[in-house]
């Protein structure tokens, strides 16, 4: 009796670890992926800065299974007249991809439009005089270009770039 209560034990300690190997695996994102994602996406420079600070430790985010790729600002220049716009089309497109993989993107376009901009303005704040009026003036252009014309999917492909950790 003892020998077979024994094997008993064993048997259901061993098979313990494995009924809770699933569940330990399971990838599914942390619940507050949809606040993360909407406080990296709004239009003040401490939502910038916590989406660049976040970008820049990729690591520590995995779980939430966020698209970090971009393309940069597509098709058109990324530092157009000098003008360095890189950043701010990739969290463009960190929202616009996010977004979209969530269902939510046409509520939250608009909004991801103005934080472009306003991130743009954010570039241009560093110049003064004509190069201001330049910066700004691109900046314009580039906001409504993608007011526009930003309505298509983002791209996936060979365009496709990802940051690494």
């Amino acid at each position: 009796m003892r020998r077979r209560f024994a094997i008993l034990l064993a048997t259901a300690a061993l098979s313990l670890p494995l009924a809770l190997l699933p569940a330990a695996s399971a990838s599914a994102a942390p619940a507050d992926k949809p606040q993360v994602l909407s406080s990296w996406t709004q239009t003040s420079a401490s939502s910038y800065n916590a989406w660049n600070a976040a970008r820049n430790n990729q690591g520590a985010w995995g779980a939430y299974g966020f698209d970090w790729s971009t393309d940069y600002c597509s098709s058109s220049p990324d530092n157009p007249f000098g003008f360095p716009f890189q950043t701010a089309c990739a969290r463009h497109d960190f929202g616009y991809r996010n977004y979209k993989a969530a269902g939510t993107f046409s509520a939250n376009k608009a909004r991801l439009d103005s934080a472009l901009y306003e991130d743009l303005k954010r570039v241009c704040a560093a110049y003064s005089g004509a190069t201001l009026t330049s910066c700004n003036a691109t900046a314009w252009t580039y906001y409504h270009a993608v007011d526009i014309f930003g309505i298509a999917p983002a791209k996936v492909g060979a365009g496709r770039v990802t940051q690494s950790a």
